[in-house]
């Protein structure tokens, strides 16, 4: 299903008069988010230090006048005027960056978010924190409910983002219960589409595999392939994401946002390779540090809560995907 399809289901004026605060809004899952904001009326202004966002992601909302970019790091930005909403999607969320930039990974779901509460704090801004299976850890109940505490390793090189995230939802927790500030909380499981970025080739799962195997190159598969996850497609995640900020009774829930159907990355890789028509050889590396074995939510709460469920099939989103990195590795 593509963002106009789930716009429109949504009703273009939803949020008309409504002024949003996007952290991270140069990003994957935050322009798409931005451009579905502006489809359904909203005024919104992005804060991106572009760190791992694009402006090639949202060049196309910079002509128009209810979008507004503003280059700058969360966590030392002074937010100005009225927002009705603030979503906090600011992040490193890619395994091979935030191990790499560990400290930055923290200061955004820490500090950055400390920010965006204290202006709803004075402002009374409702405010969609979005967050991530990864505070699961190596989860031991799969599929995984919102009840479940995690676990994780404090100290691991995940750590940096897992406890960060967690941080973060406890952050918003304090903040809804000292001052009654109105938090949403959204763990994304796996989300994927067009627009992840192609220069981070080794950071996630479905474009490393894509790129290489457009490129004719091997497949590369950590550990033995049978670990698993979730993969839900980019229009997915926004339809649940903007019915989480505009649905009454939320105030200081926390949802799981994901695909219930659960795929082994051997799986995925063969998956690819056949959808993509390719002869690149799938070769094995070496595990990654506490990378966990299964992933897979449970996704009742999102169905009782919101109505909502995924739509796109894992295959018919990862055709829309391949189509997308087909035109942008073009030489």
């Amino acid at each position: 299903m593509s963002v106009e399809l789930a716009v429109s289901q949504l009703g273009e004026d939803l949020f008309k008069g409504r002024d949003i605060l996007v952290t991270g809004g140069a990003g994957f899952l935050g322009s798409w988010l931005c451009e579905s904001l502006t489809l359904l009326g909203a005024e919104v202004t992005v804060v991106d230090n572009l760190s791992t966002g694009s402006l090639e992601n949202i060049k196309h909302l910079t002509v128009l006048k209810r979008f507004k970019f503003v280059e700058g790091d969360v966590s030392s930005f002074k937010i100005e005027g009225k927002y009705d909403f603030t979503v906090h999607a600011a992040s490193l969320p890619a395994p091979d960056i935030y191990v790499g930039k560990p400290i930055e990974a923290m200061l955004s779901n820490s500090l950055g978010l400390l920010n965006i509460l204290e202006y709803s704090r004075r402002h009374g801004s409702i405010v969609l924190y979005i967050s991530t299976s990864e505070v699961y850890g190596d989860a031991e109940v799969i599929p995984t409910p919102e009840s479940y505490w995690g676990r994780v390793n404090p100290v691991g090189v995940r750590s940096c983002y897992d406890e960060s995230k967690r941080f973060g939802e406890a952050l918003c927790m304090a903040y809804f219960r000292q001052y009654g500030v109105d938090v949403r909380i959204a763990r994304l499981f796996n989300t994927y589409g067009p627009r992840l970025d192609p220069d981070a080739r080794y950071a996630r799962a479905i474009s490393r595999f894509i790129i290489q195997a457009l490129n004719s190159q091997p497949i590369t598969v950590h550990g033995d392939g049978g670990q698993t996850r979730s993969f839900l497609y980019i229009s997915d995640a926004v339809d649940a994401l903007v019915k989480m900020m505009v649905k009454e009774g939320l105030k200081g829930e926390v949802v799981n946002v994901g695909s219930p159907n659960e795929i082994t990355i051997l799986e995925l890789a063969k998956l690819i390779k056949k959808l993509t028509k390719s002869k690149s050889p799938i070769e094995f590396q070496p595990p990654r540090p506490d990378d966990p074995r299964r992933r897979c939510p449970d996704i009742s709460k999102a169905r009782r809560l919101l109505g909502w469920e995924p739509k796109t099939s894992l295959e018919e989103g990862l055709k829309l995907t391949i189509e997308w990195f087909k035109k942008v590795l073009k030489p």
